[in-house]
């Protein structure tokens, strides 16, 4: 099997799945372990890839694993498949909180390791992943690892510092940009639109305010002062935002998520 999958939950789905659709590598050439039956089958039946309930059987059969189980469950997992994991078998952990140097101690042996840190808009290829390789990975393993990711969206290599922010910007705050959409479509209810046209409303205005952000490369204060004309609507909705604490509540949640990430 050229891929494995350790744990068969909705990341590993989409990444399964964005790499069959871009034709990267067949289902018959991946493998996946789930201790839940219906998870792993439902995989299973989606892509028609190989599963299995042995974890170890991944870790025997794959030339690339990806490591797709909660933090809290690595150790366990690391532990099971370690003395079956080769030298030139190339390992992907998704897991915040696990650094290069935790999964090194924990496998006890020279590994290729490249610690990501991928987000849910993945689901529908529009994620945004961070990528971190230890030193034994290579070049070309690097960029191959990379070409998997670019299936489910945008990919940057960073240094592994970086990581506890990324996972604040960008790992948890799809669920801040959820809340913002919920929100913004509760005052349109207020005002009277349908529930389903308001949702719309919502999301389309932040998808096309997001892709303003990455397509013209101008700063989001410029782009937010072309909406606020003079003593016009939007500088009063803007006023009240920073009279709520707007910015301050999201730099203060990003921070905390950080600080969660670091300590796991």
């Amino acid at each position: 099997m050229k891929l494995g999958f350790i744990g068969t939950g909705n990341m590993a789905g989409a990444i399964i799945g964005g790499i069959i659709k871009n034709g990267l590598i067949p289902p018959e050439e991946i493998i996946g372990s789930d201790i839940s039956a219906p998870g792993r089958e439902h995989m299973q039946n989606i892509y028609g890839i190989h599963v299995t309930p042995d974890n170890r059987k991944v870790a025997e059969r794959a030339e690339v694993i990806f490591l797709c189980v909660k933090p809290q469950y690595y150790s366990t997992v690391i532990a099971e498949i370690k003395n079956v994991i080769s030298n030139k078998q190339l390992l992907i952990s998704i897991a915040p909180g696990k650094t290069l140097g935790w999964l090194e101690e924990h496998f006890g042996k020279p590994v290729k390791l490249v610690r990501t840190m991928p987000n849910t808009p993945a689901m529908v290829s529009r994620g945004m992943t961070a990528v971190c390789p230890n030193d034994c990975v290579s070049k070309e393993e690097l960029e191959y690892v990379v070409s998997i990711l670019k299936t489910i969206g945008e990919t940057e290599v960073i240094p592994e510092n970086l990581i506890d922010a990324v996972v604040a910007v960008s790992g948890s705050s799809p669920a801040y940009v959820f809340i913002m959409i919920e929100a913004m479509a509760d005052a349109a209810v207020a005002e009277g639109m349908p529930r389903a046209q308001a949702y719309k409303f919502a999301a389309q205005a932040v998808y096309g305010s997001a892709k303003m952000v990455l397509e013209t490369g101008r700063h989001p204060g410029e782009l937010k002062d072309m909406v606020c004309s003079p003593a016009g609507t939007t500088i009063e909705a803007v006023r009240v935002l920073e009279k709520k604490g707007f910015r301050s509540a999201l730099i203060e949640s990003m921070k905390a998520c950080a600080e969660v990430s670091r300590n796991l």
